[in-house]
């Protein structure tokens, strides 16, 4: 075992499915007027699956452009983490599937329910593993929301989406790289603002459920908003003090895409440039974890990250759970 000064994004990659759901046809199911979903979250169009698509599927194919841009040997791959709500079966673990059918031999493989912010979970163990490890981990966020959306629920049929997004984390000798700032944070006073009531073991799948217990719902989307803003500034104006940067040193705002109101009140109480931050869901939604990496893929792709580069990553949801990390590029 060796370990590391500091860990790096090596590499990035996303996948979305091809079938793209625009506002119009959810606004006349749901008898909306034409517009009120952009008006409302920002939000033109979302991704969502075909039938016979898996979670593993779409998982696998945005771990593969990562591992890809990394360059590294998928032997050298440690540990994989897969954050999820929808994963392929509630026992066992889709993230040992999902190393199998990316030939990560040499991997440990686990699953993260850590609802929208499960990816800045994932990246902060990632981060301290291979800092202690010495050795890459695959990080990927992947869900299938639109096979658990309510379509009689207006609050959470206009938001969420399908898709996946990955990073690679790898050693490194450079202490500005990597997580250089971290704030994660729980609230279970909002336990029951997003859930979805059944199929647990406090309340198990039964004879004649009402399907509507088996979907999401949003109790209080009000209540969701301000509580989200809250958490997202509150963690990221930690994230920064414990990396010692003011806001005029983020080079990138990357939060999750939850509601374009959201993420800009939360720019508007930190004081960062709006034309700092990086938006996805315009043409993606809501995909709770893989907004994150989603975004960065795309930013990435449309922008290569230059050395030096502060991003600023922040992220609250279901639980509820929230977080914020700075990243050295």
């Amino acid at each position: 075992m060796s370990s590391a000064r500091s860990a790096r994004l090596a590499g990035f990659g996303h996948y979305v499915p091809e079938r793209r759901i625009e506002n119009a046809e959810i606004e006349t199911k749901l008898g909306l007027a034409p517009g009120w979903i952009e008006r409302r979250t920002g939000i033109r169009a979302r991704r969502w699956v075909e039938e016979g698509d898996t979670l593993t599927g779409l998982a696998a194919k945005a771990g593969e452009a990562a591992l890809q841009e990394s360059g590294i040997s998928r032997g050298n791959i440690a540990l994989t983490l897969l954050a999820t709500s929808t994963p392929d079966h509630l026992l066992p673990p889709t993230a040992p599937l999902l190393a199998h059918r990316l030939e990560l031999a040499n991997s440990g493989a686990i699953d993260l329910a850590g609802a929208c912010s499960g990816f800045l979970y994932a990246l902060t163990l990632a981060d301290g593993f291979v800092r202690a490890q010495g050795r890459p981990v695959l990080v990927v966020a992947a869900n299938i929301l639109s096979r658990r959306i309510n379509p009689a629920e207006r609050a959470s049929a206009v938001l969420f989406a399908d898709a996946a997004g990955a990073v690679v984390v790898a050693p490194c000798d450079d202490p500005d790289k990597g997580l250089v700032g971290v704030d994660l944070a729980s609230d279970g006073s909002g336990y029951d603002l997003i859930t979805i009531p059944a199929g647990g073991s406090s309340r198990p799948f039964a004879w004649g459920m009402a399907a509507e217990d088996v979907l999401m719902t949003i109790r209080d989307g009000r209540d969701v908003f301000v509580r989200a803003v809250e958490m997202m500034t509150a963690c990221a104006t930690h994230a920064l003090a414990d990396a010692g940067l003011g806001p005029a040193a983020v080079s990138r705002f990357v939060p999750h895409q939850a509601n374009v109101r959201i993420f800009d009140a939360v720019c508007d109480k930190l004081g960062i440039e709006p034309s700092k931050t990086v938006r996805s869901i315009e043409d993606h939604g809501n995909s709770s974890a893989a907004t994150i990496p989603l975004s960065l893929s795309l930013a990435h792709k449309e922008r290569p990250f230059a050395p030096g580069e502060k991003l600023l990553l922040t992220a609250a949801g279901a639980g509820l759970t929230g977080g914020a990390v700075i990243v050295g590029v």
